[in-house]
């Protein structure tokens, strides 16, 4: 289980150790939509038959592949449990629907992330389902790093990307703005991505940072005050 803020990395962090491992990755966007016929399987029309078509959890389970729930707990409660049986001893899933248990390998990996600072609503996951996870906390990089993985990722030099750090740190360590979510490195390296194509440092930050945090013009105007002071 890996936590921490949004657009800290933690997607990022999936796929290199997928990619290290030399390992499958699905990937599953959790949401309050998300039902366990969305996750485990389905019956489908193909060819005027009605065929099963397995989910994301089984075709990951069949592959010994890695299964990644980003934000998992946005999902329904009932939705998180009927994935149990998958993450303690037992390793395997039942599919009612065809009446079959579906085990998987020791290769077969569950990855699951979720934003402690912003869940809809008051819900929680349950202890029974942290329990089963090894969780590691994760928080954006410190300022020196930031900035190298900014200049590395964008091109933008050096000066630039401590710029744009700087202000992220400032963004996210004040309290005179009441955001729902602060700058997370992937704004940032939006703003990058922006100035690399020519457009101005303090535009691309406003379009990037600014607009994309808020829609309250007094908080949107001044974060762009801000952003001209430091850029």
């Amino acid at each position: 289980m890996l936590k921490g803020p949004t657009g800290c990395g933690k997607s990022q962090f999936v796929e290199y150790m997928a990619c290290k491992l030399g390992r499958p990755l699905i990937k599953v966007a959790c949401n309050e939509d998300t039902n366990a016929a969305d996750l485990l399987g389905r019956f489908i029309i193909k060819n005027n038959d009605t065929v099963w078509q397995d989910g994301p959890v089984v075709r990951a389970i069949k592959e010994s592949a890695i299964i990644y729930f980003d934000e998992i707990a946005e999902s329904r409660e009932d939705v998180i449990v009927a994935l149990h049986p998958l993450t303690d001893h037992r390793r395997e899933v039942y599919l009612d629907k065809i009446n079959k248990v579906v085990k998987a390998s020791e290769k077969f990996m569950v990855v699951a992330s979720f934003n402690p600072g912003y869940q809809s609503g008051l819900r929680e996951m349950k202890p029974s389902t942290r329990q089963r996870f090894v969780t590691i906390a994760m928080d954006y990089l410190n300022e020196k790093n930031e900035a190298v993985l900014l200049s590395s990722l964008t091109g933008i030099s050096s000066s630039e990307a401590q710029a744009l750090v700087k202000l992220a740190k400032m963004i996210r360590t004040s309290e005179n703005f009441d955001l729902s979510a602060s700058v997370s490195t992937r704004l940032i390296i939006h703003t990058a991505m922006l100035m690399k194509a020519g457009i101005s440092s303090r535009r691309a930050a406003h379009v990037s940072i600014a607009e994309a945090l808020t829609d309250d013009r007094q908080i949107a105007s001044a974060l762009m005050d801000l952003i001209d002071l430091s850029l």
